[in-house]
């Protein structure tokens, strides 16, 4: 009998194979603390959704039948090669447990497979101690709490960060708060633009970006704050609620119109917008380690500050080299600044479903 139907006397729990989009015993794990939005179904549906990933999740039940813990994962087969990322496009998923024996339990068919595994969660999580993974890499996270009335929130950001919010007040900038789909196209265009003459890297498609709104939409789970300066949109970010938490997720700027400081016109606009709905966190994400400006921006914050690990099994040997270099050269291609946004904007469609 397969390790996840079978019933181990000696325990309390059974290991039981869930839908995490359709679930409802998988939404009552991802609603709890140990949850994010990352592991959260209207989130999975829309990154599985868009690029055809097979999410595959177990969850341990106790004698009630009630959900105690849970781990998700995506099934990845292109010209990438076939592995197994929890979760692909994700600052993180973590398993939704404390126990290193029930992580084993729950990850025993995921890591049974024999197809490259990766998984990335933060220090302290029972993936950050099991003896079978090994640890290949290491970023930051950074959360600023909202507890408390505004001004004590405000007071614990840096001077620089109080100095920028005035100025940018100054010049002129004006942010809209919306939830409505027409602002995440807006965005969308500023985010083409950016991605390629900042990085030169392609964006997430807008498809992909209209499949989060209608996943999150209907929860009142998605908001996209845009800056102006006259009527002109200078910058803009998108924003998701769960858990009573708000989540950075994406963001943008005209770089001509940096010094009129935008970005912390927005970032301050999203922190009052979660205040006044009793929100207790936002969620910075991600941050690469050799990213220092990134890092000291988010730092003036407020921030609470922890680290996120990725672990690997039977680790690919990387991308094959040739794909490797026409994803790259395909990239440097439709990047460059003699193609249109629009073109630029359907590559990111066709090809960025390979970078997870």
């Amino acid at each position: 009998m397969s390790s996840a139907s079978t019933h181990d006397r000696t325990t309390a729990h059974d290991i039981v194979p869930v839908d995490p989009r359709t679930d409802a015993r998988w939404l009552r794990l991802a609603g709890s603390q140990a949850g994010s939005v990352f592991t959260s179904p209207p989130w999975i549906s829309a990154v599985c959704g868009t690029y055809g990933f097979s999410p595959e999740a177990r969850i341990a039940v106790d004698r009630t039948g009630a959900p105690v813990a849970g781990f998700t994962w995506a099934v990845v087969d292109d010209l990438c090669g076939r592995r197994t990322v929890s979760l692909p496009f994700s600052d993180r998923a973590e398993p939704l447990c404390d126990s290193g024996d029930l992580w084993r339990e729950l990850a025993r068919d995921c890591l049974g497979s024999g197809v490259p595994f990766s998984v990335r969660c933060f220090d302290g999580s029972p993936v950050s101690r099991d003896p079978g993974l090994v640890r290949v890499g290491e970023a930051a996270w950074h959360g600023t709490p909202l507890s408390g009335p505004l001004d004590a929130v405000s007071e614990r950001f840096s001077r620089g960060v109080r100095r920028n919010i005035r100025l940018g007040r100054r010049r002129g900038v004006r942010v809209l708060a919306s939830t409505e789909q027409w602002a995440v196209h807006a965005f969308h265009r500023l985010h083409v633009g950016l991605r390629k003459r900042k990085y030169r890297l392609l964006a997430q498609p807008l498809g992909f970006l209209d499949r989060v709104w209608e996943e999150f939409a209907p929860r009142d789970g998605v908001v996209t704050f845009l800056a102006y300066i006259d009527d002109e949109i200078v910058a803009g970010a998108v924003y998701l609620v769960w858990n009573d938490v708000l989540y950075y997720k994406y963001s943008a700027s005209d770089l001509d119109r940096l010094t009129a400081r935008p970005n912390e016109a927005i970032a301050w606009s999203a922190i009052q917008w979660a205040v006044q709905r009793d929100l207790t966190l936002l969620d910075w994400g991600l941050s690469d380690l050799d990213q220092p400006g990134l890092l000291a921006y988010k730092r003036r914050w407020g921030c609470v500050e922890k680290r996120i690990g990725t672990w690997t099994a039977r680790p690919a040997h990387g991308t094959d080299a040739e794909t490797g270099r026409l994803l790259r050269n395909l990239t440097d291609l439709l990047t460059d600044d003699a193609v249109p946004d629009d073109v630029t904007a359907r590559a990111g469609a066709l090809l960025y479903r390979y970078f997870c």
